[in-house]
C-alpha cells in the first residue's frame, strides 16, 4: 500500500494473484452471513479453497463494497446476494456484472481499476502492462508517495487483465477460470497491448446508469451532460460511454413511464445539457425497477 497524501491513497496487491472468480461473491457472502470472519482456522473448510484463495475472496469482498472496513456486509450485499431477498445470488445478469464493475471503480479499494477506467485509459488510449507501470510511477514521483514494487504493479495488472478477458486456453473446463466481468467485453487485447474503447455501450441496462448516476452526493436534483461524460467515477469515465451513448441513455431515462413520478428531464437550455430531478428518486428504488423486470 502507499502512503496516503492529502486525499491521494493508492492500494495495490492483497489478491494473492487470484482474480475474483464467478461464485466467490457468493461463497463470501454466505460464509459471513453465517457468523464467519475470514481469519479463523477453519476458513479454508469452510469455504472449501486454498488458504491463499480464503485471503483473495475477502480481497475481493472488500472490493466490490460487499464488506465494510469492520468486516460487516454492506446494504449492497444483501442486496444482491440474500438467499431470500436477494436480487440476483448467483449474478446470472448481465445488469449485475454492470453493477459490480461501477461499484469496483468507484470504491477505488483496488486502485488499478480507479485509475485506468476514470484516468490512464484517457491519456493512453492504446496502453501495454509496462505503460501502466511507468504512468503509476509517474503518479508516485508526482505526489511525493512512497515507491511501490514494479513487480506488484504488473502482478496487478495481470489480475485486471485476467478479470476483464476469457482465457484463450482453457485446460480444465470444470475449472471456472474466466474473469468475473469478462462477458462486459470492456477490456479489448491485440497481443500484448490493451484497450478501453469509448463507444455507446447499448447494452448497459438504464436503471443501472442511473443508480451510478446517483451514488454521487455532489449534485442535488440535476447533473450536466459534461460531468457525466468527463468527471471521475462518472458514467463516462467508469463505463467508457462516449457522449452520443450518454445522451441516448439519459434521453431514455427522461422518457421511461417507470421514471415519470420523479419528474426526470433532460434539458438543452442556452447550450447547457442537464439531466434534472424533481424528486430525485432513491438509487435502491431504481434498482428494483430492473430487478423487477
Amino acid at each position: 500500500m502507499i502512503e496516503e497524501k492529502q486525499t491521494i491513497k493508492f492500494t495495490f496487491s492483497g489478491h494473492d494473484t487470484f482474480h475474483c472468480r464467478h461464485l466467490w461473491l457468493k461463497k463470501g457472502y454466505d460464509f459471513v452471513k453465517n457468523g464467519n470472519k475470514f481469519s479463523q482456522l477453519n476458513a479454508v473448510l469452510e469455504l472449501g479453497v486454498g488458504k491463499n484463495m480464503v485471503s483473495a475472496i475477502s480481497f475481493w469482498m472488500k472490493a466490490f463494497g460487499l464488506l465494510d472496513n469492520e468486516g460487516h456486509l454492506t446494504e449492497l450485499a444483501n442486496y444482491i446476494f440474500d438467499d431470500e431477498m436477494g436480487k440476483d445470488p448467483y449474478i446470472e445478469d448481465e445488469g449485475t456484472l454492470w453493477l459490480l464493475h461501477y461499484i469496483l471503480v468507484k470504491n477505488d479499494n483496488a486502485s488499478i481499476y480507479n485509475l485506468i477506467y476514470n484516468d490512464f485509459r484517457r491519456e493512453k488510449i492504446e496502453f501495454s502492462k509496462e505503460h501502466f507501470i511507468a504512468y503509476v510511477s509517474r503518479k508516485i514521483d508526482e505526489n511525493n508517495l512512497t515507491q511501490i514494487s514494479k513487480n506488484t504493479i504488473a502482478s496487478d495488472f495481470e489480475v485486471f487483465v485476467k478479470m476483464y478477458t476469457i482465457p484463450e486456453n482453457i485446460k480444465d473446463k470444470e475449472e471456472n477460470l474466466t474473469g468475473l466481468l469478462a462477458e462486459l467485453n470492456l477490456l479489448h487485447k491485440e497481443k500484448l497491448t490493451f484497450s478501453v474503447i469509448n463507444d455507446e455501450k447499448n447494452n448497459i441496462p438504464d436503471e443501472i446508469l442511473l443508480f451510478s448516476i446517483l451514488d454521487n452526493d455532489d449534485f442535488s436534483n440535476s447533473i450536466n451532460l459534461y460531468s457525466l461524460e468527463h468527471e471521475k467515477n462518472q458514467i463516462g469515465s467508469v463505463f467508457a460511454i462516449n457522449r452520443a451513448g450518454i445522451v441516448n441513455k439519459i434521453e431514455g431515462i427522461a422518457s421511461d413511464i417507470n421514471f415519470k413520478k420523479y419528474g426526470i428531464t433532460y434539458n438543452d437550455h442556452a447550450g447547457i445539457k442537464e439531466l434534472q430531478f424533481r424528486d430525485k428518486p432513491n438509487k435502491y428504488e431504481v434498482l428494483n425497477i430492473y430487478y423487477a423486470k
